[in-house]
């Protein structure tokens, strides 16, 4: 990975980051902010690619690793989605400045969502890439079966398969608990600002249903929802990342 600046918001914390501050960036302009999904980094191809893109258009963009991603302090297994969420507030807080667009893949969605709900006034815009939010109750949790329920509830964890990983991952009691204090489809969700969701069709990480139900649930006057056929979660290709950088110059 490129080189990268670390962000100490407490004695425990340190989250590492790049800012790009390009040339004519300002306060009419709002910046654009990555928030990248579980398990995953700064370093991935939509986060570079639209920091390039961001740049080419004259606008601040922030990339950061949560604690326990990528070069960010902490044990990722000691994590939930309340302490990722409050990454994200601190670093955006500290290092931007004026409204933000901001860019969730996955979890990051998620955690988007979560910052939006708690500082509404500093958001310009989220778009939501395979966004999942709720995603450990509604995908983790109702896919488990009776054994790896008890042995989450009696030994703390339970070990899930990953395609995307060596070997396989761990879920912790703590991060499916912390998920449930933190559900965003329950209750109501204004959003206030313009909403674009982009999802594939050949997602086999995050249902298809899961857009619709976002798009359902918030109060917008701004939400559109596009699926592309025959992409993936990653939502990664020429072509799905092209569909990304139009659909934050729209909105931005």
């Amino acid at each position: 990975m490129a080189s990268f600046e670390v962000f100490a918001p407490d004695e425990r914390r340190n989250i590492a980051y790049h800012l790009t501050m390009a040339e004519g960036a300002g306060a009419d302009k709002p910046g654009i902010v990555f928030l990248g999904g579980f398990r995953s980094d700064m370093g991935g191809n939509k986060a570079v690619a639209l920091e390039a893109f961001a740049k080419s258009q004259g606008r601040a963009f922030l990339r950061f690793d949560y604690t326990g991603h990528g070069d960010s302090s902490g044990d990722f297994e000691l994590g939930c989605i309340g302490d990722w969420a409050r990454d994200a507030t601190d670093a955006i807080t500290a290092l931007t400045q004026g409204p933000q667009v901001l860019v969730g893949s996955s979890m990051g969605g998620w955690i988007s969502l979560l910052v939006a709900r708690n500082m509404p006034e500093r958001i310009a815009g989220f778009v939501g890439i395979a966004a999942a939010p709720d995603f450990t109750e509604d995908s983790m949790w109702a896919g488990f079966d009776e054994a790896q329920r008890e042995a989450l509830i009696q030994a703390g964890r339970v070990e899930l398969p990953s395609e995307y990983d060596d070997g396989p991952y761990v879920i912790t009691r703590r991060l499916i608990e912390d998920g449930r204090t933190h559900l965003v489809l329950r209750d109501p969700l204004p959003l206030p600002f313009p909403v674009r969701l982009l999802h594939g069709t050949a997602d086999v990480d995050v249902d298809m249903s899961r857009p619709l139900k976002l798009m359902e649930h918030a109060t917008c006057e701004d939400l559109r929802l596009t699926f592309v056929k025959g992409a993936d979660h990653r939502f990664s290709t020429p072509e799905c990342l092209a569909l990304i950088e139009r659909t934050v110059a729209e909105i931005a």
